[in-house]
């Protein structure tokens, strides 16, 4: 599990990197992906369920790190898949549409919070 867990977590902080990078210029991503906004809202939708998901299998069970530190890398890795996607997108795509990364990240925020707030349900 644990190997599995630095895989993915790995995965993630190579999104960010090259979305940094891509940023910063050093990088350019932009065309390299023709993605439309339905895939990338389906990506957002489905990393955040899962990661409320993996959350909450996390936090069932009482473990030597701490419940906000898992919260942290939970909420916080995943998007980077998402910004990497969206800066991959053409350029025209991208203009015409500015707030998409905004949506998609409130997208993942609220399907991350689906699983995490009905995690005591049917609990005794």
């Amino acid at each position: 599990m644990k190997v599995l867990a630095g895989l993915v977590l790995g995965f993630f902080s190579a999104c960010w990197l090259l979305f940094l990078l891509h940023v910063v210029g050093l990088f350019p991503l932009r065309g390299n992906l023709p993605i439309g906004l339905y895939l990338l809202y389906s990506a957002a939708s489905a990393l955040g369920w899962a990661a409320g998901t993996v959350y909450v299998q996390l936090t069932r069970t009482p473990s030597s790190s701490p419940r906000w530190r898992l919260f942290l890398l939970c909420i916080l890795a995943p998007p980077g898949l998402l910004f990497l996607l969206r800066s991959m997108a053409p350029a025209a795509a991208q203009s015409a549409a500015p707030l998409v990364p905004l949506y998609a990240l409130c997208v993942f925020g609220i399907l991350f919070a689906v699983p995490v707030s009905f995690r005591n349900v049917g609990r005794r």
